[in-house]
């Protein structure tokens, strides 16, 4: 049995049918209601990952988890080890843990502190695990679909900064090779697009898609900081805008990662819009 945390999130939603798919049991795990609609074979438990005593009963029985830490977890909750203690002893023997791309390429970034203890507790833990870092996602574009369907404009910061951009679906299927197939124990996968895309090369997708017209409108950093407000805690924002402005070499090259666990290159940012159109329109 394989315990998918997140199960409503951009990774999870997609990573719980492919398992489905495969033939494999599964049980979908998130704070938040039971989605409308499950494949057949998946068992829907509402549980909250900070607590492994709301997380213990769900644990029972399971062989593998996918660990996908949301919103103020990122920033305090339990001991990661206090977790993994409790799906050990439940019979979890295969971890995988969702990370970041900045654990490699920024490893001191305050950001990112909790993410790097989960890492090290999952590598001491004595489990089969692997670590996937993936970079900036292009689902991270639906901050803009509101503009684009009221305004036609896309507003963002840094607009010729081009960065690779993950599809959440390429997340999900490594996943769920790493969760389900022999090869990938202690392995720390980086995950990126094919193809570094810009905001304003993102924009001229979008518009492509639609087959209207779609305006790009930079941002200074100012206006991007008090924008970020609203969704992002405070010391998290100028580490972000500096990846976003002045990115790394290291945070602008693609990575293989992809391609070498599915054996097909990552998918584009275009084909993450053309799934995602209604969205936008």
């Amino acid at each position: 049995m394989i315990v998918v945390t997140g199960a409503t999130g951009n990774i999870g939603r997609i990573l719980v049918p492919l398992l489905a798919e495969a033939g494999e049991n599964s049980v979908a795990v998130s704070r938040h209601p039971q989605p409308e609609r499950l494949p057949a074979g998946v068992r829907y438990a509402q549980a909250d990952l900070g607590t492994s005593t709301s997380m213990r009963p769900v644990l029972d029985g399971a062989d593998a988890l996918f660990l996908l830490l949301g919103g103020e977890l990122n920033s305090h909750g339990e001991s990661p080890s206090t977790l993994l203690d409790t799906a050990l002893d439940a019979g979890v023997r295969r971890i995988v843990l969702l990370s970041s791309q900045i654990n490699s390429t920024r490893p001191e970034a305050l950001s990112h502190t909790r993410l790097r203890e989960f890492e090290a507790a999952v590598r001491a833990s004595g489990a089969d695990y692997t670590i996937l870092r993936p970079g900036g996602f292009a689902s991270n574009a639906l901050a803009w679909a509101d503009p684009v369907r009221t305004k036609r404009t896309v507003l963002a910061p840094f607009g010729d900064v081009a960065l690779p951009v993950i599809d959440p679906a390429d997340i999900a299927a490594v996943a769920a090779s790493a969760l389900r197939e022999e090869g990938h124990s202690g392995r720390t996968y980086e995950l990126t697009g094919p193809k570094a895309v810009s905001p304003r090369q993102q924009a001229a997708a979008i518009s492509r898609a639609l087959g209207e017209d779609v305006d790009f409108a930079e941002l200074t950093r100012e206006q991007a900081h008090t924008h970020m407000t609203q969704f992002m805690p405070e010391e998290v924002i100028d580490g972000t805008l500096d990846i976003l402005g002045v990115p790394l070499p290291t945070e602008q090259a693609i990575s293989p990662d992809v391609e070498t666990v599915l054996r097909r290159p990552a998918r584009t940012f275009d084909e993450w819009v053309a799934r995602n159109l209604p969205a936008f329109q």
